[in-house]
C-alpha cells in the first residue's frame, strides 16, 4: 500500500524556504517591548486631543502623534499576523494575533477623536495653519482626503464607540478564517496516478488541473462535501459580516455599504456599475470560450470542475521554484534594472515563505508595512499557475517597496483600488514575454490557454463575485434573511448566467460562496477585475515600448497615497472613470481567443 503524502510540519520546512521575521523583531523580547511602546503611545496620543485644534503647532503634534502610534502598531500587527499565518494551528502564534487585534481596537478607540476634531476646523482656519507652519504642509493631501469625509465622520465619542468595537465586528471573519484554514478536516483522495493525497486548498487547485476527469470530479466533490456539512454555519458567519458592513455604513450616514466602501478610496459607484455592465455585455465571449473548452476536451458534458485543466499539453519546462525565479526575472526585465535589482533582493533576503505546511494559511499574499520588508506568503506547487502567482505577489511587493522608498510615512501606503493593478500588470508582462519569445505552436497554445483561463478567473469570475456581494448587502439591508438555501439558490442562478448553456452547473457549485474568504472583505473583489483590465492596458504599453510607458508606470508604483487613486492611474495613462480600459481588455481577450482557436484547429 502506498503511503499517504502528508504536508510537512512547520519545523520540517527548510529555513531557506521560510520568511525571516527576525528582520522585524529579533526575538520575543523585542516584540514585547514594541507592544509596551504602543501602549505608551496610546496614553500620549489621548492627551493630545484636548488642545489639538488650538494652533498650527498643536495640529502638527497631533497628526504626528497619531501617525506615529499607527506606525508602531502596524509593525506589531504585521509581525503577529505573519507568525499566525505560517501555522494557524500554533496556539502561541494565535495568541500574538489576538493580542495585536485587541491592541488595534484600543488604538482605534484612542485615536477616534482625530478626524472629528480636524473636521471642526473651517477651511480658512486650516489654510491659516498651513501658512504658519511649513512642516504642516507635508500633510496637506492627508487633510484633503479626510475633509472629503465631512458628513460621514461622527462625534468623537461615537467614533470611539465604533472603533472600540472593531474587534467584535471582525469576529465572523475570524471564525471563518479559523474554520477554513485550521479546523476543517479534508479527506484523503487519490491523484491521477492513484496515489493517496491529503486534500488541502493548495492540493485541490492542482487536482483540478489534472488531465484525468475522474480525479477532478473526486477532488471537487470531496472538497464541497466538507463545506456542505457546515453551510448553515458559514451562511451565519457571512450574513453577520454583511450586516456589520451595512451597520457601519448606516452609522456613518452613507446610503449603503457599497458607497461607504468605495468612498474610502474616493471611487464613485459608477466605476463598479460600469464594470458589471461592461462584463455583462461581453458574457458571449465567456460562453464562446467555455464552449470551445467543451469541444477540445471532447466531453458530452462540461462540468464546473472541468474549467481549470489545461487544454493543451504543458511545456517541457518544469516550473520548480528555482526555475520560476529565473523566468520571472526575464519577464520583468522590461521594467528596468532598478526594478529587477529589488526583485533579486526579495529572492535572496528571505522575504518569501514558499512551501505549504500543516496549518499554514491557504492561498498567497504580499504583506508588510512601512518599516518592514514586503513579505510574501506562497503555498508552492511546481506548475505555471504558481509561477504566475509568484510574479503577481512580486508586483504587490515591489509596489510596496517603491512606495515606501519614495514617500513619507503618511503617504507610504496605497489604496486598495490600485493595489491589484501592479500585481496583474506583472502577470500580463509574463504572458507578453512568453508570447514574444516563442514561436512553437504548442507552447503558444498553452500560454494562450493560460491567459484565457486567467482572464476568465479574474475579469469574469471576480465580477461574478462582485455581483453576488452586492446582492448580499442589498438583501440584508432590505431585511431579507441570508439563509444557506437562499445564498445557494441565488449563487447557482448567477453562475448559470455567467457560464451559459455549455457548462453543467453542478449542484455543489451552488455552495461555492461558502468557501470564498473575499466575501468578508467589504467590496474588495471588484478591484481584481478593474485592476486586471487596467493592467492589460499598462502591460501592452510597456511591452510594445510606447514612449514613457515604463516611466509613467514606475511613477504609479512610487506614488503611494500622495494623490487620489483615480488621479494616480490617470497619470499612469489609464482613465478608470471611463469604460475604454475595459473595452480594450476585452479586445485583447478576443484577439487571443481567435489565435487560440486557430492553433487548436490546426493541430
Amino acid at each position: 500500500m502506498v503511503a499517504t503524502k502528508k504536508l510537512p510540519t512547520r519545523s520540517e520546512v527548510p529555513e531557506a524556504l521560510t520568511w525571516d521575521l527576525t528582520l522585524i523583531f529579533a526575538d520575543q523580547a523585542a516584540y514585547d517591548q514594541a507592544v509596551i511602546q504602543v501602549k505608551a503611545d496610546i496614553q500620549t496620543v489621548t492627551e493630545l486631543a484636548a488642545s489639538f485644534t488650538s494652533s498650527a503647532e498643536t495640529v502638527l503634534a497631533g497628526v504626528q502623534g497619531v501617525l506615529g502610534l499607527y506606525r508602531h502598531l502596524e509593525k506589531v500587527a504585521v509581525y503577529a499576523s505573519l507568525k499566525s499565518d505560517q501555522d494557524t494551528g500554533n496556539s502561541t502564534n494565535q495568541a500574538l494575533d489576538e493580542q495585536a487585534s485587541a491592541l488595534t481596537a484600543q488604538v482605534s478607540a484612542a485615536t477616534a477623536w482625530f478626524e472629528p476634531a480636524l473636521l471642526t476646523l473651517t477651511p480658512s482656519q486650516l489654510d491659516t495653519y498651513l501658512d504658519e507652519n511649513v512642516s504642516l504642509r507635508d500633510y496637506r493631501h492627508l487633510f484633503d482626503t479626510i475633509r472629503l469625509q465631512k458628513g460621514h465622520v461622527l462625534s468623537t465619542s461615537e467614533e470611539a464607540l465604533l472603533a472600540g468595537a472593531s474587534d467584535i465586528f471582525d469576529a465572523s471573519a475570524k471564525t471563518f478564517g479559523v474554520l477554513n484554514n485550521a479546523d476543517f478536516d479534508f479527506p484523503v483522495v487519490n491523484d491521477e496516478h492513484g496515489n493517496p493525497v491529503k486534500l488541502s486548498q493548495g492540493v485541490y487547485g492542482v487536482l483540478l488541473e489534472s488531465v484525468d476527469p475522474a480525479t477532478r470530479r473526486t477532488a471537487f466533490k470531496a472538497l464541497y462535501q466538507v463545506y456542505a456539512q457546515f453551510r448553515r454555519t458559514l451562511a451565519s458567519t457571512l450574513a453577520s459580516q454583511v450586516k456589520v458592513h451595512n451597520f457601519v455604513a448606516t452609522a456613518h450616514h452613507y446610503p449603503d455599504a457599497r458607497t461607504a466602501a468605495l468612498a474610502a478610496n474616493q471611487i464613485p459607484t459608477s466605476v463598479y456599475d460600469r464594470l458589471v455592465d461592461t462584463v455583462d455585455q461581453h458574457l458571449d465571449l465567456l460562453h464562446r470560450y467555455v464552449a470551445l473548452r467543451k469541444s477540445i476536451l471532447g466531453v458530452d458534458d462540461l462540468h464546473m470542475y472541468d474549467l481549470y485543466t489545461p487544454l493543451t499539453a504543458k511545456p517541457a519546462q518544469a516550473y520548480t521554484y528555482e526555475t520560476a525565479q529565473a523566468t520571472a526575472l526575464k519577464a520583468l526585465k522590461v521594467l528596468g534594472p532598478d526594478y529587477v535589482k529589488h526583485v533579486k533582493t526579495a529572492f535572496s533576503s528571505r522575504w518569501i515563505d514558499v512551501v505549504e505546511n500543516q496549518g499554514k494559511r491557504s492561498g498567497a499574499y504580499s504583506s508588510g508595512m512601512y518599516d518592514t520588508a514586503p513579505y510574501m506568503l506562497l503555498n508552492w506547487q511546481d506548475n505555471i499557475d504558481n509561477l504566475y502567482t509568484l510574479v503577481h505577489e512580486m508586483g504587490h511587493s515591489m509596489h510596496s517597496y517603491l512606495t515606501t522608498h519614495h514617500q513619507p510615512y503618511q503617504y507610504g501606503d496605497y489604496s486598495i483600488f490600485v493595489a491589484e493593478i501592479a500585481s496583474t500588470t506583472n502577470e500580463n508582462l509574463l504572458t507578453n514575454y512568453f508570447l514574444a519569445t516563442t514561436t512553437d505552436p504548442k507552447v503558444r497554445a498553452y500560454v494562450l490557454n493560460y491567459y484565457l483561463d486567467g482572464f476568465k478567473g479574474t475579469l469574469f469570475r471576480q465580477t461574478q463575485f462582485a455581483e453576488f456581494e452586492q446582492w448580499l448587502h442589498t438583501e440584508a439591508a432590505a431585511g431579507r434573511p441570508l439563509t444557506a438555501d437562499r445564498l445557494s439558490k441565488h449563487y447557482l442562478q448567477l453562475n448559470q448566467r455567467y457560464y451559459g448553456d455549455a457548462v453543467v452547473s453542478d449542484p455543489e457549485i451552488a455552495d461555492e460562496w461558502s468557501r470564498i474568504p473575499h466575501f468578508y472583505y467589504n467590496y474588495y473583489v471588484y478591484q481584481y477585475a478593474t485592476g486586471f483590465a487596467a493592467a492589460s492596458t499598462l502591460a501592452q504599453g510597456i511591452s510594445t515600448g510606447q514612449p514613457d510607458a515604463v516611466k509613467k508606470y514606475l511613477g504609479y508604483l512610487q506614488a503611494g497615497s500622495s494623490d487620489f487613486p483615480i488621479d494616480v492611474m490617470r497619470n499612469a495613462g489609464v482613465d478608470m472613470t471611463k469604460a475604454t480600459y475595459l473595452e480594450d481588455a476585452f479586445k485583447v481577450f478576443e484577439q487571443r481567443l481567435d489565435e487560440f482557436e486557430q492553433l487548436v484547429k490546426t493541430k
